[in-house]
């Protein structure tokens, strides 16, 4: 019996030029851009069937992989309570079932349960479905929320009586989900939504009872590189709207107590000025890079003097600390640092008595503050994690120093025991000198002989940091022997500010060279070989997989993309897609020269050449709103046409889904056994 070939789809070719800067570019899959046009869906349906066949004799190890991470999750778990005016609220999950509950009790945790939401009868009959932006009225009978059931995040706004169980009939559309009401229990405020490019740009109010037609806009953010958004302060005195792009921000308040009054403008925004604050008694306590702060410092102002010149300084700038973030209580204000790559969690008493850190005592953990709505109160609630440890929950009293663990993840495997791996900090020194930090896990035991797997992952955009953290999944690659690593590449904050500032506009490649010498490093060290190294990024860190593989294929033997940011010079030339001019501050304008030049010297799809590329798998959602669906979709074209070896080249949309992947939390997990039985079965793991 002669077997079957089974070839990979072929798009046809229609070739589009693209002219600027005296320049041209000839893209002949530029014609994948049309959603609606018949012969695209059917190439995206060829190549899931190509897929599906290449992959079939994996399907029952990616069941296995399957059952294997859904095993270890608790069914029937619920997270911690917290308290908000008079309520302790949490969310649990029932046996079998892929969504959440949302639920309160009255003042005790023996009080009744009301159910707030069940997202399990909320999703029937949609392939995908989100709650998002849960917002309780100040007297606690109403609750305003958000859902999307396409997957594009654009929520439809709803509000619930909880006394009656009733929706109300009210339908608010193309909105971000979130809400907030003022303090009269009947004014709601929120966000819509362009319904053409998806920017956030415009603020209303809306009266209960009312049109959603007849709502009044209360501002409109007109410049296209910024987006608006709207919530209450923890003081619940004051309603924001906030406007912000990638390098400036600028707020404006209004007594929640006077819904009907004019927002005032708090400090207008100034270019490369960035700044967030929060209301204390007489006091708004601000975090900005303010003259050169590039780490951020902590500056204060009284409540009817808010614009910068009346802003005084409470903790200067440190070139060593970044300074990400606050909570502020009744008798304390708590800082959350960042020193040399490591969470610091600061804490320091109104009255000057106290100032101290929480102790933490490895290199690869993660810890914040969690959900602190309570003003009044000693207790902090943080979060703690690490590459060894599951996460947990911990009650921590700021006046006594007590820590109460309220909760720690629990591993639902019986063979699962935190001492059996370990996990370190490495460095690499990248090609202009510059040290890298890596964080690794394996399981003990592990050889450095080159002969160990190695999944390398990294996102390195926006200033978005990858902490090392824990996951239950991936103990499916740690229990085969893999080896996995973060690296921190440049593009990320994990250094502080300059380490984002080094990985974006001008300067982005670093990011790039970042991660292939952080690959050469594993190999130099011997924790793997090239044969054996495997790579995984998603969105931007999916354009870092398309750079990798144009810049050093010969370093990897798999690597896996997911909704890959990845055709960066046409995306930033069309203004009409929400990825576009908010962006220009993270990559440029390619509407200038420089710019222009630059992008196109690194962009994976403008890069792809007639040579040896490894295995490949690309993933992507059909009704992505940040990165295209075309984008992979043309990539994968245009390698399939130039590349000259035999290995895999896989793409798999998901025809239901966006930007996240599926929506339920099993359903989720398919995804995560796809990608990780395609590397399995690269390094010839069979089960």
């Amino acid at each position: 019996m002669i077997k079957e070939e089974i070839r990979p789809p072929k798009p046809k070719k229609i070739a589009k030029e693209l002219s600027i800067h005296g320049d041209t570019r000839i893209d002949n899959y530029f014609w994948l851009n049309e959603r609606e046009n018949p012969e695209v869906v059917k190439y995206l349906e060829e190549e899931n069937s190509y897929n599906d066949r290449m992959m079939a004799h994996t399907k029952q190890f990616q069941e296995n992989l399957f059952e294997e991470m859904k095993s270890r999750i608790k069914e029937d778990d619920s997270s911690v309570p917290y308290k908000s005016n008079g309520y302790w609220y949490y969310v649990r999950y029932e046996v079998g079932k892929g969504y959440p509950i949302y639920a309160r009790k009255k003042e005790t945790l023996e009080a009744k349960e009301e159910i707030l939401f069940n997202c399990n009868e909320m999703a029937e009959g949609h392939s995908y479905f989100k709650l998002s932006g849960i917002s309780v009225s100040p007297d606690n009978r109403l609750v305003s929320f958000g859902i999307d059931t396409v997957s594009r995040r654009k929520y439809t706004i709803q509000i619930k009586n909880l006394e009656t169980g009733e929706i109300l009939p009210t339908k608010i559309e193309t909105t971000t989900g979130g809400s907030t009401w003022a303090n009269d229990n009947k004014t709601l405020f929120y966000t819509r939504k362009d319904e053409e490019t998806l920017r956030s740009d415009k603020v209303y109010q809306h009266i209960l009872g009312e049109n959603p037609d007849d709502d009044i806009l209360v501002y409109h953010e007109e410049d296209e590189t910024f987006n608006t958004y709207v919530y209450k302060s923890k003081s619940k005195q004051y309603i924001i709207i906030g406007s912000s792009s990638t390098m400036s921000d600028e707020y404006r308040i209004l007594d929640a107590d006077k819904p009907r009054g004019q927002f005032q403008l708090f400090q207008e925004r100034v270019r490369g000025v960035e700044y967030g604050f929060s209301h204390f008694e007489d006091r708004f306590y601000i975090i900005t890079n303010k003259d050169g702060a590039q780490n951020f410092k902590l500056m204060k102002t009284s409540v009817d003097k808010t614009t910068s010149e009346h802003w005084e300084e409470v903790i200067p700038h440190r070139e060593e600390v970044l300074l990400e973030d606050m909570d502020i209580f009744k008798n304390y204000l708590v800082l959350s640092e960042r020193y040399n790559g490591l969470n610091r969690i600061r804490i320091m008493s109104w009255d000057n008595q106290e100032d101290y850190y929480l102790p933490f005592d490895n290199e690869t953990y993660t810890a914040y503050t969690g959900n602190n709505p309570d003003f009044d109160t000693n207790i902090l609630r943080y979060g703690y994690n690490s590459l060894t440890t599951p996460a947990s929950v911990i009650d921590f009293n700021m006046e006594t120093k007590e820590s109460e663990v309220k909760k720690e993840q629990q591993v639902q495997d019986p063979n699962f025991h935190k001492e059996n791996y370990l996990s370190e900090r490495i460095w690499a020194t990248a090609e202009d000198g510059t040290q890298i930090p890596i964080s690794l896990v394996y399981k003990k035991g592990i050889q450095r002989d080159g002969s160990n797997p190695v999944l390398q992952y990294a996102y390195g955009s926006y200033g978005h940091t990858t902490d090392p953290s824990f996951s239950t999944s991936r103990l499916s690659l740690l229990d085969r022997g893999f080896i996995f690593a973060i690296a921190h590449v440049r593009g990320g904050e994990y250094l502080g500010r300059n380490w984002y500032e080094d990985g974006k506009m001008l300067t982005k490649k670093n990011t790039f060279t970042d991660f292939i010498d952080c690959s050469k490093y594993l190999i130099e060290q011997k924790y793997t070989s090239a044969k054996h190294l495997y790579a995984m990024g998603g969105s931007a860190g999916g354009m870092l997989m398309g750079g990798i593989l144009n810049m050093a294929p010969q370093l990897y033997n798999g690597v896996i993309a997911a909704v890959p940011f990845v055709d960066v010079v046409t995306t930033m030339l069309d203004d009409s897609i929400p990825l576009t001019t908010g962006e220009y501050d993270e990559w440029g304008n390619p509407n200038e020269k420089e710019y222009y030049e630059y992008m196109k010297s690194y962009s994976p799809y403008d890069n792809v050449v007639a040579q040896e590329y490894p295995h490949i798998l690309v993933t992507t959602g059909f009704h992505d709103s940040q990165v295209q669906y075309w984008e992979p979709a043309k990539w994968v074209a245009k390698l399939r046409e130039l590349k000259t070896d035999e290995n895999k080249l896989l793409f798999h949309t998901n025809m239901d889904a966006g930007h996240g992947g599926a929506s339920g939390r099993f359903e989720a997990l398919k995804e995560v056994a796809e990608d990780y039985a395609f590397i399995l079965d690269l390094e010839g793991i069979k089960q």
